[in-house]
């Protein structure tokens, strides 16, 4: 196993220097930068004359290398990674990128475990019961809920309840994560006291987003746990299992499952940074402070190390993703063996 692991480490290495290059590419492609961006800014809202706005950037673009070939820019941004650690300077936010995504990745990656719990503890669980209740009414209702998560749009059912929340029921303090009071405070108030009243808080706050990223994928999970479970019940070592006069929840839960779980732990290696982009599209629509604004805004304004960087986090996630679900079905099925071991 730690052999697997390690080859898999190593074979991520060019996997992400190729993607981190054409991440680049494609982000320098569209016309403009960030020196574009403060002409923009000084003609509209400082009424500066167009020759000096045309001058400042110019100033800019000379100051920071944005004149620089493409190819060296990028094995700039990449040399300070792999020598420093260092992931560039935001234009936008004038500080460096890692503490631009420090502060917002985790909040991010909080949220997205989140949604990918619950979304698997309750799909799975639905589709365990869909599939042991077959054409039941409720069957029929667990998969119209499936249905709805699987068609409807995040976007769209972020703007609804946005409307409900904002105009029926006048809340008003949408697009954070806390409530004035309790922003500056901390969890831990003391030794064995915890700030409840703040956990709740954040509740209150962030559940659109837990609700709307977990509802797509629940509905897979659940849509793939009942399939793979009504075809797994049909196997003849489950029939064997009930002629032995075994209980039907044993047969169930101990030969049946199982089994079906394969497929859903193999999707757990995209199901991350499914999760993530999820997230990231409902909070952009929430204006909340994680990776989706950031990663739409820099892009809008040509802040370039930032959208670079925090795409390649999410293209790390994907391969870390997949390394995880690996080693889950190697513990889930004895039978699979990895490498040599």
């Amino acid at each position: 196993m730690l052999r697997f692991l390690g080859i898999r480490l190593l074979q991520a290495i060019p996997v992400l220097f190729i993607m981190s290059m054409i991440t680049f590419v494609i982000i320098q492609a569209p016309p403009g930068d960030y020196a574009d961006y403060i002409r923009s800014q000084m003609i509209t809202q400082g009424n500066a004359s167009t020759a000096a706005a045309d001058a400042a950037a110019a100033q800019y673009r000379e100051q920071n290398g944005l004149n620089d070939p493409l190819v060296i820019q990028y094995f700039r941004w990449i040399g300070g990674i792999l020598t420093r650690g260092d992931f560039g300077h935001s234009y936008f936010y004038n500080k460096p990128v890692s503490e631009v995504v420090g502060e917002r990745l985790p909040r991010t990656i909080m949220l997205a475990l989140a949604c990918h719990f619950l979304a698997s503890v309750i799909g799975i669980t639905f589709g365990i019961v869909a599939a042991t209740r077959q054409y039941s009414w409720t069957d029929t209702v667990l998969s119209f809920v499936s249905f709805l998560g699987m068609t409807i749009p995040r976007f769209l059912l972020a703007l609804i309840i946005i409307y409900v929340l904002a105009f029926r029921l006048d809340v008003q303090e949408l697009g954070s994560f806390y409530s004035s009071r309790y922003g500056g405070q901390d969890y831990w108030l003391g030794f064995m006291q915890f700030n409840w009243a703040k956990l709740w808080n954040l509740i209150q706050h962030v559940w659109p987003v837990v609700f709307i990223a977990t509802l797509g994928g629940l509905a897979y999970n659940m849509r793939v746990m009942r399939a793979n479970l009504l075809d797994t019940l049909n196997q003849q070592y489950v029939e064997t299992a009930r002629a032995k006069g075994l209980p039907e929840g044993r047969v169930i839960m101990r030969h049946a499952v199982p089994n079906a779980l394969h497929p859903l732990v193999a999707y757990q290696g995209v199901i991350l940074p499914y999760m993530l982009t999820g997230e990231i599209e409902v909070a952009i629509v929430f204006s909340l402070a994680t990776v989706g604004p950031a990663i739409v805004g820099s892009m809008g304004i040509g802040d370039v190390y930032v959208t670079a960087t925090l795409l390649l986090v999410l293209g790390a996630t994907l391969i870390i993703g997949n390394i995880i679900a690996d080693m889950m079905l190697a513990v889930l099925d004895p039978r699979i063996r990895v490498g040599n071991d």
